[in-house]
């Protein structure tokens, strides 16, 4: 599998592996079993009600049932954090091509060209044996972009500035000092650009160590020595005023 080396713009570089074909062809394959399952199910319950007496006013339930399965992988991939069904069972997972968190409008044309990739399309003209000229081209668009692009991205992927990452190497990302930031964020502490890359990255695993042991008093003596070393006086609780510097670090290192 290829790995790909990501800039945290701290002079730090994480390597990331791409996700594999196989995973993510496995990842598609049960999002599709799991939208058969519930357009099975809730066909099955939309038909009871068509045997009744109101079986003539049904016509916007049937599109109800629908517009679910059209908005499957954006509502997923949105509210699992870069992930479906699918991927989180395979372990992958989506994030920019920076790797940060993708923005609503990354995941939102990743979706509009996932017709493209995967052109469901190709499963009803199986059932209904009618072949267009034009679906030859899309069987391959998919693969051909994974295999021939340096990180294996599809076309989706490309226009929207994402890739597909095994999360099994997400730790390594998760024990540097990048932390995510709002883009209206306003640094609290700014006198912590005094600290270098390594008290970072100390404060980050106090952080991590502190989640498996919440009650060690660690956050609080590390929190009092910086406040000392940047002379800060603040009413934040230790653990919420490591988690400041944290993020005031990575928004100020970016300007």
């Amino acid at each position: 599998m290829p790995v790909t080396k990501l800039h945290t713009g701290f002079n730090i570089e994480v390597e990331f592996t791409i996700s594999a074909f196989h995973k993510r062809l496995l990842a598609w394959f049960i999002d599709l079993i799991v939208i058969l399952a519930y357009t099975w199910l809730v066909n099955k319950f939309v038909d009871t009600f068509k045997a009744g007496p109101f079986d003539s006013s049904l016509g916007w339930l049937d599109i109800l049932v629908w517009i679910p399965v059209l908005l499957y992988f954006l509502i997923a991939e949105v509210t699992m954090n870069g992930q479906s069904p699918g991927k989180r069972l395979m372990r992958i997972k989506v994030i920019t091509a920076t790797g940060g968190q993708p923005t609503l409008s990354q995941f939102l044309i990743r979706w509009l060209f996932r017709s493209v990739d995967f052109p469901l399309m190709v499963f009803f003209s199986l059932i209904y044996s009618i072949w267009p000229w034009y679906l030859f081209p899309l069987l391959f668009t998919g693969l051909i972009s994974f295999i021939l692009t340096p990180l294996s991205q599809r076309i989706g992927d490309l226009l929207a500035g994402t890739i597909v990452i095994d999360t099994n190497t997400e730790s390594a990302w998760q024990h540097t000092v990048f932390t995510e930031v709002e883009e209206n964020y306003q640094a609290v502490f700014p006198g912590v650009m005094k600290l270098s890359d390594r008290d970072m990255n100390t404060i980050k695993q106090v952080l991590i160590y502190t989640q498996k042991k919440p009650g060690d008093q660690v956050v609080e003596r590390v929190a009092d020595k910086i406040k000392m070393a940047l002379k800060i006086e603040t009413d934040l609780s230790a653990k919420t005023f490591l988690e400041t510097l944290l993020k005031d670090y990575n928004y100020l290192s970016r300007r």
